[in-house]
């Protein structure tokens, strides 16, 4: 099971001799429908005979008897509506139940192709909000900044959908149009983008050598291909010696934690905690090393490139070599993405991405809804990499 970055219920008792009858009929009738009535574990057995679900039951019962449209009744969507009421519930924007095909398009997302505009949203404040729009995405040609609150799609409250079918109304076939209405900090008033949606080819590693011998490593995410996409990078690069090397993070939403602690093995000494996860229950708590890859590069000084798009998996890239002094990190403060999400597939296709863990740099810091602040604080693309590149020159 993979580890990400970027997301039943406990009814109440219902009331009045009546509904409690009704409910508890159709309890044993829908649970047998459903399987709900056979527990596999002592475990569940036990939560089942904690939890009163008569209210549950009986609102179900009411809508199967007197919904006036029983055409529109479907028995699966409904008990997959209830799921994902009961993960919203816990207003963990990360905790989401995926449906068959959301599930679909969720994995596809993190397999470095998808079809829509190319920007990484979040619920912030209970606002859709962009984490970061992709590099060369229709997105970022069209204007979306990180922060960007989306106030509506194609005319429609974004607030009046869930987490998911907000992505899902923003994503759409190559060449068909989506308006997105946007409210920026320091604008006074909403306005609208237009974007054309594009099939969408993200390059995981971008490389360069710069004026000075400075080699230049753009990760724009952290997926299956990255760390295979980085090795060839290095392999490449430090051929030529390189006077220093810049390690762009900036617009990097994150991906999977595995990802991020491979490709500090390249850039740490061996044994080395890379992050230290936080679960629920001490006995699960872990910490993750630095491993011997055989192709670190120790003696090169190294400079992180962020910013408010870099979260999750870059942070704790950012965090690890901030926190054991392997190079600085220059730029703006990061999104402060410090929670893990694991995705349990469930038996029908669906799935659920559970927040079940936060994760700590190596020397403690908590970066959740706060972020890193770099050792040098610079505003605008431009002038960030000018100044990397001013600090390798000069050592």
């Amino acid at each position: 099971m993979k580890k990400f970055f970027a997301g039943v219920l406990i009814f109440a008792s219902g009331t009045g001799a009546g509904a409690y009858s009704y409910s508890n009929g159709l309890f044993q009738k829908t649970a047998a429908y459903f399987g709900f009535s056979n527990t596999d574990s002592e475990e569940s057995s036990s939560l089942q005979s904690s939890i009163d679900m008569k209210l549950f039951w009986n609102t179900w019962g009411l809508l199967e008897s007197d919904y006036v449209h029983q055409d529109a009744l479907d028995r699966q969507k409904m008990t997959y509506g209830a799921i994902k009421g009961l993960a919203q519930s816990l207003g963990d924007p990360y905790t989401v139940f995926m449906d068959p095909t959301e599930t679909t398009e969720f994995t596809s997302s993190l397999d470095s192709e998808l079809e829509g505009i190319g920007a990484e949203l979040t619920i912030e404040e209970k606002r859709l909000t962009v984490v970061t729009p992709l590099k060369d995405s229709p997105a970022e040609k069209a204007g979306i900044l990180t922060g960007d609150v989306v106030y509506e799609i194609d005319g429609k409250l974004a607030a009046d959908m869930d987490f998911f079918d907000a992505i899902m109304a923003i994503r759409g076939k190559p060449g068909t149009p989506v308006t997105l209405t946007i409210q920026r900090e320091g604008v006074d008033k909403v306005f609208d983008l237009t974007i054309i949606r594009s099939h969408i080819e993200i390059e995981s590693v971008k490389k360069q050598t710069l004026d000075g011998n400075i080699a230049y490593i753009e990760v724009n995410q952290f997926a299956d291909k990255t760390v295979d996409e980085f090795d060839k990078a290095i392999s490449d690069l430090v051929l030529n010696k390189p006077k220093g090397i810049i390690l762009d993070l900036r617009y990097n939403g994150g991906g999977y934690l595995d990802a991020a602690v491979d490709m500090l093995s390249y850039l740490l000494e061996s044994d080395l905690t890379a992050v230290s996860i936080k679960t629920r229950n001490v006995e699960n708590n872990e910490t993750l090393f630095t491993t011997n890859n055989g192709k670190k590069i120790l003696t090169t000084p190294i400079v992180v490139l962020v910013n408010q798009g870099s979260a999750s998996a870059s942070e704790i890239v950012a965090g690890a070599i901030q926190d054991h002094k392997r190079g600085i990190l220059i730029g703006t403060q990061t999104f402060g993405k410090g929670t893990v999400q694991e995705v349990e597939f469930l038996e029908d296709g669906s799935s659920l991405r559970l927040t079940m863990a936060e994760w700590l740099t190596p020397s403690g810091r908590q970066i959740n809804k706060l972020g890193i602040t770099p050792n040098i604080i610079v505003e605008g693309d431009d002038k960030q990499l000018d100044e990397a590149k001013k600090y390798l020159e000069n050592l």
